[in-house]
């Protein structure tokens, strides 16, 4: 087993390590307080070739794959996790099933501006009544003519409220010419006929990330918008969240080293008693165990990629590698938060940001109780 990474791979962690630590960390706070859309730094993440890093270069992309990605998620998230939300949303979902299974006009038209950075794209599975149970979706789509005829709510749908989002692909029911019902993908280009955006979320974290109903009433988009094979919609978006789930992890692993080596040096710093906190087990300790974990989900999200890479099964360790990484986050956040004490509760620590921003992680991309149903399923 060769753990070394590529010299493709440690320059892309390496870029966005520095690009992180010199342009996204310094904004991170203000961005979470204000709200502000970060289109600036997107467009530098663009420039850096990071939307594109696993697709191929004639739909835009470098050419790299998806563990120096997934690598370059972490660094990122480590600043910001919002922004690697954006990463994940965009390249592992989106970009990922035009790559897979849309046509070559479609590749052409949607994803190679993806790839570039120049748009980005939303995913619109969840329901008010479809979360967990995404099979549940009502909503439905009828050809008539050369169009299809959209008609339902998504909700809980990130990117598709900023200004540089170009399209949302969102799973339907039809009917075939038997009337048997059938889950099928489609592209709704933002701006569609009878698409509007709902109410947008107020969260309690990740406040700088559009979040947005999707409303379709009467919507039509041409019929070539279809994407993949009838009848496959659904398991199309469970293949590529399997990928979502990946870079869940990694998000969560920057979030983890964000609260550790926020604790490590706060402890080296606070004295109490005489002495700097960091030499009392009750905190050392804590801060051993962030290390050991941040470690452990990183090799679990590292494993799930390669074996992406290598074309071969990873439904399990994506689910390992999401559900474990995803609950150590938001217990390092904890911890953090403890180690810091009555710091930790005031908004000018980073922490308390940490601590906001880390349960969402065992929501999204499927929630730990879906990740322990998968791989109870799968034993």
């Amino acid at each position: 087993m060769n753990f070394r990474l590529s010299e493709e791979q440690q320059m892309i962690r390496d870029m966005a390590r520095k690009f992180a630590d010199e342009v996204i960390a310094p904004r991170a706070g203000e961005m979470e307080a204000t709200g502000e859309y970060p289109y600036d730094i997107m467009g530098r993440m663009a420039g850096l070739g990071m939307m594109g890093i696993p697709f191929p270069s004639q739909y835009g992309g470098s050419g790299g794959d998806w563990t120096g990605f997934h690598l370059c998620i972490e660094e990122v998230s480590r600043a910001d996790v919002t922004l690697g939300g954006l990463l994940d949303v965009t390249t592992s979902v989106v970009g990922q099933e035009l790559f897979v299974f849309g046509t070559e006009v479609q590749k052409r038209k949607w994803l190679v501006p993806m790839a570039h950075g120049r748009q980005i794209g939303a995913f619109g599975l969840t329901e008010p009544g479809a979360g967990s149970d995404a099979a549940a979706t009502r909503t439905t789509a009828l050809l008539e003519g050369d169009h299809w005829v959209i008609n339902g709510t998504k909700q809980f749908i990130t990117n598709i409220g900023l200004d540089n989002a170009s399209i949302v692909i969102i799973t339907a029911r039809t009917q075939d010419g038997t009337g048997r019902d059938a889950m099928n993908t489609f592209i709704v280009p933002k701006g569609s006929d009878g698409f509007t955006l709902g109410r947008k979320y107020d969260k309690m974290g990740w406040t700088h990330s559009a979040t947005h109903e999707c409303i379709f009433e009467d919507c039509r988009i041409p019929r070539d918008h279809f994407l993949g094979k009838e009848g496959k919609g659904f398991a199309q978006h469970l293949a590529v969240l399997e990928t979502g789930r990946i870079s869940i992890a990694a998000m969560s692993v920057g979030l983890a080293r964000a609260c550790y080596e926020a604790s490590l040096r706060y402890a080296k710093e606070r004295v109490q008693f005489g002495k700097p906190i960091f030499s009392f087990q009750a905190v050392s300790f804590k801060i051993a165990d962030m290390a050991m974990h941040i470690e452990l989900a990183r090799n679990m999200y590292l494993k799930a990629a390669w074996l992406k890479d290598s074309g071969l099964p990873h439904t399990l360790e994506a689910a390992y590698a999401k559900l474990f990484a995803s609950e150590m986050a938001e217990r390092c956040a904890s911890d953090a938060f403890q180690i810091h004490g009555g710091y930790g509760f005031m908004n000018e620590y980073a922490v308390s940001r940490y601590f906001k921003t880390s349960k969402i992680l065992q929501i999204v991309e499927g929630t730990s109780e879906i990740q322990r149903l998968i791989i109870s399923r799968n034993l």
